[in-house]
C-alpha cells in the first residue's frame, strides 16, 4: 500500500517551488532507479508494481504512460569552488529553457566526460522530470550548479579561456582550443545575453555546408552543444 501522503508529496514534486522546498525529484522506470541506486545519491523510497496496483502507479507517475517504478531522490547539495575547475572543461549554460535539450545536454556531457556544468537562474531546473528522464541516468553523473552567470564568467576569465558559440564567432575547426577552459552555450531563441558575451574571450562558431548556404538559419542548442564538445574531445586525442 502506499498513504495518501505518499501520493500527494511525489505528485507535488511535478512543480518546482516543491521540488525546492523537500529537496527531492522523481525517477522513473527501471535504468534510472538502478542508476540513482549505484550513484552517490541518496534514493528515500521505491516503489514498484510488484507492491503497488497499477492504478496506484498512475496515481504517482508524472507521465503520461506510467513506469513500472517510481522512486523518490534527494537532491544533492554541490560546493564548487572556481580552482576546483582547473584541468578541465566546463560547460556553461545561459538559459537553457527547454527541458528536453538541457536533459539532453547533460547527457553530452557526460558521453565527453564534462563533469560539472554551470547555468544561469534562468536555465530550467534540472529535476524537472523530463529533464531527468532524457538525461537517461547522466543526471547522476553530471553535477549542475546555479549561479549568477556573468559574474561566475568574469571570475573563470581570469584564469581560463572562456570560450562561446555566437553566430558572428570564429570558425570552431581553425581556432586554437583550451581543454582547460569555460564553453558557454546560449539560450534557444536569443542565444548568450549581452552580460554573459562581454565575458567571453573567444567567439566560436559552427559553420554550415557548403559554406554562406542558403540552409537553416541556426542549430538546435544541444545538437551545438554536441558538435563542440566533440570539437574540443578531438583536439585532446591528437595530442
Amino acid at each position: 500500500m502506499i498513504s495518501k501522503s505518499d501520493i500527494s508529496l511525489i505528485t507535488s514534486l511535478q512543480h518546482k517551488k516543491y521540488r525546492d522546498a523537500h529537496r527531492l525529484f522523481v525517477v522513473e522506470g527501471w535504468k534510472m532507479v538502478h542508476e540513482a541506486q549505484a550513484s552517490s545519491f541518496v534514493v528515500r523510497n521505491v516503489f514498484s508494481d510488484a507492491e503497488l496496483t497499477p492504478s496506484e502507479i498512475k496515481k504517482i507517475s508524472l507521465f503520461k504512460t506510467p513506469a513500472a517504478v517510481v522512486a523518490l531522490v534527494e537532491q544533492p547539495q554541490y560546493t564548487m569552488e572556481l580552482p576546483a575547475l582547473t584541468g578541465e572543461l566546463v560547460l556553461a549554460l545561459d538559459e537553457i529553457q527547454d527541458p528536453g535539450n538541457l536533459g539532453t545536454i547533460i547527457r553530452i556531457a557526460d558521453w565527453f566526460g564534462i563533469r560539472h556544468i554551470v547555468c544561469s537562474p534562468h536555465t530550467a531546473d534540472c529535476y524537472n522530470p523530463k529533464v531527468v528522464q532524457a538525461t537517461m541516468g547522466a543526471i547522476f553523473r553530471v553535477r549542475l550548479h546555479y549561479t549568477d552567470l556573468p559574474t561566475f564568467l568574469r571570475e573563470a576569465a581570469r584564469h581560463v579561456p572562456v570560450y562561446g558559440t555566437t553566430l558572428d564567432g570564429e570558425n570552431i575547426y581553425t581556432q586554437s582550443l583550451q581543454q582547460e577552459a569555460v564553453l558557454v552555450m546560449g539560450s534557444e531563441g536569443r542565444g548568450i545575453s549581452p552580460d554573459a558575451a562581454a565575458a567571453l574571450t573567444t567567439r566560436l562558431h559552427i559553420p554550415s555546408y557548403p559554406p554562406q548556404s542558403a540552409g537553416s538559419e541556426s542549430l538546435n542548442v544541444a545538437v551545438s552543444t554536441a558538435i563542440a564538445c566533440a570539437e574540443f574531445r578531438r583536439r585532446t586525442s591528437e595530442r
